[in-house]
Order: C-alpha cells, then structure tokens, then sequence
C-alpha cells in the first residue's frame, strides 16, 4: 500500500473508531417538516472522502432539522456542474458537494465545498468554503462544514464544532472528559479516585471550573485545558461547590457554607473577594448567570419547597420564579435569555422542563424519570441533560421544542455532570 493510502486509511480509523470510552449516539425523535438535503460524495482521496462525509452526514442528520437524500457513491467536486432538474426529481432542496485532494505541504488536505439551492438554482455558499487541514484536524474540517451548511440553511449557526465536558464514572475511578459535540474525540481532562462533579464552561472555552473531592471535601478549582494546570477558587471551611462564570468570565458564582447554611457568594475567577449577594435561612445554591449578566437563577428552599428564584447579580430584592408544582431546581438560561430549562419533579418523576420567561408558560420535554443537569447547546436549538436507564448514567438530548431526541451513553461506565461549551472563536 503506499504511503498516501496509508496514511489515509490510518485517517479512516481514527474518524470514524468509537472507543468504548467514547459517546456513542442514539436518535430516537425527529422534528417535524425536515430540510431534504443532499450531501454528496467529495471528489479526490477516497477513504479520506468518506470519513469525512461521513462525519458531516451524521452531524446534519442526528440535530433532527434535515431529511437525507441519496446521492448515490459517485462523488462530485465542488467546480462540477449541477443539474438542478435531476437533483430536484430526487426530492432534494439541497445539495452539498466537494473535494478534499492532499496539499503540497506534506500531510495535509485540502478541502472544498460549495452548498446548492436546487429549487432557487443557485449557490449558498458562493467562492466555495475551503479549509486546509492536518489529518487529525479532518474531523473538526468536517464539523465546521456542518456548521456551514446548517446555517445557511436554517439562519442559525451551527453546534457541531462545540464540545461538551462530562464526568465519567468506572469501577472506582472518575474522569473529567471533554468530547467533540457528536461525543467522540473524548479526551481525559482530570482522573480521579474521589468524586467530581459540576464542571461549567467559562465564556471562552478556554476553562472549566469544577468541583473535586479529592482532597476529601468539595473544592472548586479553575482548569487551564491549554497548559493543563488548574488552581484553587474556593476551599473555605466547609463545603465549596457549584460554581458558575459570570459572562464576561471575570467572576464566578459558588456555594460556601462558611458562614453556616448554603448561600451564594461572588468571587473574583482567581478565588479573591468573595461576597455574598443574597441570604436566607433556608439553602440557595445552584446558581447561573443570565447571558446579560444582570441576575443571577438559582434554587432555594426559602419557601418550605425546593424552587427557582432569582437576584439581581450585584444584590438585591430575591423573586421567585416557579410556582406550578413542589420541586422546581438547576435552573439554566438560553443563550437568548428567553427560556429557562430546569428539572421538575411530577409524580416522582425528574423531568427537564422549559419555561418561557416572558409568558411563564411551562412545558416538559423528556419522558424519562431520572433527569438532571440540563446543559443548553449554544444555539439554544437542544439542551443536554443527565439520566438514568437500566441503573445506568446516560447523557441524553431534547430539543427546546421537545420533538427531537437523542442518547448519549458509554459502553463501560456511568455518565454524569454534563456541559456544553460556547461557539469556538
């Protein structure tokens, strides 16, 4: 075999291997009146053609909003001509194609798209996208195309080039792991024997704040992923937990229990001048920022029951937000500030529900009884959460409207703890 044909097969396996400790995706709903979307062959280096189209079929077809169209296996460049009459008595409405041909520079691919409006006969992508790629970078080549084509064709940009951090527990030991949006790609950001949970993004995913009993108690730490190093950000007397970024990442929220129950307090990102911005005699904890910064959701059980409350961010007046219902928690706003997911519980039943925040209209999006830790996706379009099935964590995924639906799940392990992280500047 030559070394070209090597190395693309070597690509082949590393694109498309799901490694038992990787995520492995179930859709199990649709949304309704999907896109019909064609995603040709590319054109040039086979095996590295197919996984890469490969990786981009499966991004567009599990977010639910597109219908695949066959295509067929021959491949078409990106400078072919279209025969829009052909394309359109396929039933498609659109049309992605491309090339992906080794560069001059030795290793390296280089890859072309353009995307086609069959019934409007013309060109979304005009000049074509070209990206110019290691072979261990085609995966992210392929989420990025993705990103294009959904949103030029839905207005909205695209998650697929997003991560996602969960915690996974097997046998007695934990991993932090960070995933690619479609769960693979996992790599172990923290290992331990102890505990970790509620690991939270900061703005720029360029950080992860969480909390780690390894020094037997609940610490907050702040996690450098670029150079790997981490530093205390709370480990006052008693428990340090929940922490979450404010915005602009210059702050974050955490719950101490120094001064007796639970309470929110703010604290600079370097674990400096902490604060306390409400106070009750009940527990608050679980606190997020709004996108806008100017308050901050949490739960309490002010009230006699667990429920969602909110203060402005620089202190103030609490209000309450749920009222339907005796256990309302984890509270966590859209990216549009719009919406609020959390979980309810209905009959014994832990659900992810989501309200409108202007109306106060509440509906519940999972069917499942175990549910915790919604996470929204960036775009707002899907939110991630935790649950369990047959005694097992799994992460799972419901659209904001409630019709689309995925599982997430490893074959070895409990899955527990996720978030997903901002748009990759």
């Amino acid at each position: 075999m030559k070394p070209l044909r090597l190395l693309a097969a070597a690509l082949l396996a590393g694109l498309c291997q799901t490694a038992l400790a990787q995520l492995s995706i179930e859709i199990t709903g649709a949304g309704a009146n999907r896109i019909p979307l064609g995603v040709a062959s590319f054109d040039g280096e086979r095996i590295v053609s197919q996984a890469l189209v490969s990786v981009i079929r499966a991004d567009l077809e599990r977010c639910g909003l597109f219908r695949l169209v066959d295509t067929g296996t021959s491949p078409i460049a990106e400078n072919a001509g279209i025969n829009f009459t052909d394309w359109r008595g396929r039933g498609a409405d659109a049309l992605a194609v491309g090339s992906v041909i080794p560069a001059s520079e030795s290793g390296r691919y280089d890859t072309r798209f353009r995307l086609y409006d069959i019934q409007k006969q013309s060109v979304l992508t005009v000049g074509g996208y070209a990206h110019s790629a290691a072979p261990y970078q085609l995966r992210t080549t392929a989420h990025r195309i993705a990103d294009t084509i959904y949103e030029k064709l839905t207005g909205e940009p695209g998650v697929f080039s997003t991560r996602i951090v969960y915690v996974l527990k097997s046998g007695s030991r934990y991993e932090l792991q960070i995933a690619d949006a479609d769960g693979a790609n996992a790599q172990v950001a923290l290992a331990s024997r102890e505990p970790i949970i509620s690991p939270t993004w900061s703005p720029d995913g360029s950080k992860l704040a969480y909390v780690s009993f390894e020094s037997k108690k609940p610490v907050v730490y702040v996690h450098d992923l670029a150079s790997g190093r981490r530093y205390v950000a709370a480990n006052f007397k008693g428990s340090n937990s929940a922490p979450a970024w404010s915005p602009d990442g210059k702050q974050l929220a955490v719950v101490l229990t120094k001064d007796g129950n639970s309470q929110i307090y703010l604290l600079n990102a370097d674990g400096s001048g902490a604060t306390r911005i409400a106070a009750s005699s009940g527990i608050d904890t679980e606190p997020r920022y709004t996108p806008d910064g100017q308050f901050i959701y949490f739960t309490s059980d002010r009230g006699g029951s667990p429920q969602i409350y909110r203060v402005p961010a620089r202190g103030g007046e609490v209000q309450r937000i749920t009222f339907e219902g005796n256990y309302n928690v984890t509270p966590r706003i859209s990216p549009d500030g719009r919406s609020m997911a959390y979980i309810a519980r209905d009959s014994g039943r832990f659900q992810v529900a989501i309200m409108d925040l202007t109306t106060k209209q509440t509906q519940i999006l999972t069917d499942s009884q175990k549910d915790e830790s919604p996470t929204f996706a960036p775009n707002g379009r899907m939110i991630l959460y935790a649950t369990e099935i047959g005694g097992r964590g799994v992460l799972a995924a419901v659209s904001s409207d409630g019709r689309v639906k995925q599982k997430l799940s490893v074959q070895n392990g409990d899955v527990r703890e996720p978030s997903w992280g901002p748009f990759i500047k």
